[in-house]
């Protein structure tokens, strides 16, 4: 195995926009959710004044990327889109590349035109399934021809497409799964990111795990199904460069999410946002949370300025920041770069281990990185666990 040279967004600065609302809240999600209502001004309103605040903290730094989550940011209205990307160059200034990415659901694409009108050039569309029973099951609100045609919609739309697919519900074999995939695949996007479902607690789908029902395959099949998946991407030419995203191109790689795996900075906004700020923070690298109740946000930002949670902010600790971007950095297929680790954080893992990883065939040395074998990837976080002091 190889690990291939990239240029690094490990010093990079994004901002993160959480848009908390969702025309249905799904069973398996346990992000920071509501239901939808309609617009909400006071919640705009309050995110570009929080974003002002967060200027004075972050200093005079460009953004890399803009990225609009959720929630359902599609259900944005595509000028309040357009004002927060306005307000941002502002701001910090966009760089000359800089990405500026928003998630869709496959029911809002009447919004598409007027989203790329805004200033969004990179749609991550929430197919998760093309079969209509699985959909139903995932709670979704759209089916599976709805799905070919918003993605349709968004590639004319968009320079970059990317699917996301869920896989994994318990009653799912290789051959469906593969069908489904092949048809992403397939579909013209230059991206895929294909995640296996996970139950969470407090989910509706963790409940009902509590009671008895079986909603996701076994670990086995599991592996069984991130295999195929693995050997299916690679043959349709779109190689990983992380356990769960496969990209035909370089250029169709996320710039949003590559800045949370190799440890640069990121701003969040909006209810619930999770933010990192390390480089122009004096003790250490902070970990922030905003509100997350949409009223509770917009109290705060009123009253203070900012709309951050003080329970829910602190510094990292050298060992707690390496810890995380352990787990982050070894999910990109080309690796942990341990200088920069080194360099942010004063710490290593424990050689000793890294070379027992090594030598039973988990990881693989190339220069200053280490990088997960495709036998690692499989154990992803076992093997990072093992290399931990």
């Amino acid at each position: 195995m190889t690990v291939a040279p990239r240029t690094s967004l490990g010093e990079a600065l994004g901002l993160y926009l959480h848009w908390p609302y969702c025309s249905r809240i799904c069973p398996y999600c346990d992000f920071n959710v509501y239901r939808a209502r309609g617009d909400d001004d006071a919640l705009l309103a309050a995110i570009l004044s929080d974003m002002t605040d967060w200027r004075e903290k972050s200093g005079a730094r460009s953004l890399a990327s803009l990225h609009f989550g959720g929630g359902t940011p599609s259900l944005m209205r595509p000028d309040w889109i357009g004002r927060v990307i306005e307000t941002a160059d502002r701001l910090w200034g966009l760089a000359e590349d800089a990405e500026i990415g928003l998630e869709a659901n496959p029911g809002d694409q009447a919004r598409f035109a007027g989203i790329a009108a805004a200033g969004v050039q990179r749609l991550s569309l929430g197919v998760q399934s093309f079969d209509d029973a699985v959909l139903a099951t995932l709670g979704r609100d759209h089916d599976g021809d709805q799905s070919l045609a918003a993605i349709d919609t968004a590639l004319a739309a968009f320079p970059r497409v990317s699917v996301d697919m869920i896989y994994a519900q318990s009653g799912q074999d290789v051959a469906a799964w593969s069908a489904e995939l092949k048809r992403a695949l397939a579909s013209g996007a230059g991206h895929v990111s294909a995640y296996q479902l996970t139950i969470e607690p407090g989910t509706a789908f963790g409940k009902r795990t509590e009671r008895g029902e079986t909603l996701a395959v076994d670990g086995d099949s599991a592996a069984d199904l991130y295999e195929a998946t693995q050997d299916l991407c690679d043959a349709a030419g779109f190689p990983a460069y992380e356990v769960s995203n496969h990209a035909r191109t370089p250029a169709d790689r996320s710039v949003h999410n590559r800045i949370y795996w190799e440890g640069g900075d990121w701003i969040g906004v909006g209810p619930g946002a999770h933010g990192r700020l390390g480089r122009a923070t004096a003790g250490g690298r902070v970990a922030t949370t905003a509100c997350r109740r949409p009223g509770a946000y917009i109290d705060a930002v009123s009253a203070t300025g900012s709309g951050l949670s003080a329970e829910d902010t602190e510094t990292l600790s050298p060992l707690d920041d390496m810890i995380e971007r352990a787990f982050l950095g070894l999910r990109v297929i080309d690796g942990l770069d341990l200088r920069h680790l080194e360099s942010a954080t004063g710490l290593q893992p424990d050689k000793a281990a890294v070379e027992r990883m090594i030598d039973d065939g988990f990881l693989v040395r190339a220069g200053t990185r280490i990088a997960l074998t495709s036998a690692g990837r499989l154990l992803a976080d076992r093997v990072t666990r093992e290399i931990l002091p």
